[in-house]
């Protein structure tokens, strides 16, 4: 209080001391423009070209830019987190697609004539039940393998087989009357008569055992031989 009434009763001062106060407000104005051009040389392009009202705080708007870049899902993980499409119907699931499931399991494998096993044989489904394989392998050292499926298209079921000498096997067909598989190369599209027949017969027994009885013929069926005749008992 004592210095406004000070200044009022000299006019003069007042006029002077305001000159004075304005003067140095344009000074400060000029040094605050000076020391931002500075900081804005100093700086990065991208940072120097935000507005900057100190060094702090004039770095937090595009600091927070930079983050949310990286923080952002992009639209790959987007669409990854989307909820996933219905679940088709599975293709091989029809009665005709399971007729062969009674092979399925882990089988010691008897030939006829031995009292004691000779051989293993592992039966699995599988590509979602479309695909029935065989993977065989005796006490001996002989190894082959089998893939049947169901052929919808034709209403038929194929095999092919491959053994480790090199000997293939292509047969087809299906159940029976009295629910045996039953596969021959005389129902290949390209069997030509008179060449020899392979026929192998799956039959379930009643006690969970099975047998598989290959034969051949060489008269067009009107008398077989036996090529190998297994009783399947399901491993321990």
């Amino acid at each position: 209080m004592l210095f406004c009434t000070q200044l009022s009763d000299d006019p003069d001062k007042a006029h002077k001391l305001a000159g004075r106060i304005e003067a140095q407000q344009r000074g400060d104005g000029v040094m605050m423009r000076h020391r931002k051009k500075l900081d804005r040389e100093k700086l990065p392009t991208a940072w120097a070209s935000s507005t900057l009202r100190d060094s702090r705080t004039g770095a937090r708007p595009l600091l927070g830019a930079v983050l949310a870049t990286f923080l952002a899902p992009s639209p790959l993980s987007a669409q990854q987190d989307a909820a996933p499409s219905a679940i088709p119907t599975p293709a091989c699931n029809t009665d005709d697609h399971r007729a062969f499931d009674f092979w399925i399991g882990v089988w010691d494998v008897t030939a006829s004539g031995q009292d004691q096993p000779t051989a293993v044989n592992r039966i699995s489904r599988d590509h979602g039940g479309c695909v029935i394989r065989e993977d065989y392998a005796t006490k001996g050292g002989y190894t082959g393998m089998s893939m049947s499926f169901y052929d919808a298209a034709r209403r038929i079921w194929h095999q092919t087989w491959i053994g480790v000498d090199g000997a293939a096997l292509y047969i087809e067909g299906g159940l029976n009357d009295r629910g045996e598989m039953v596969l021959s190369n005389r129902s290949m599209p390209h069997y030509q008569a008179g060449t020899v027949i392979n026929q192998i017969t799956w039959t379930p027994n009643i006690d969970g055992s099975l047998r598989q009885h290959w034969q051949t013929s060489s008269d067009e069926g009107a008398s077989w031989s036996t090529v190998f005749d297994g009783l399947y008992v399901k491993h321990p």
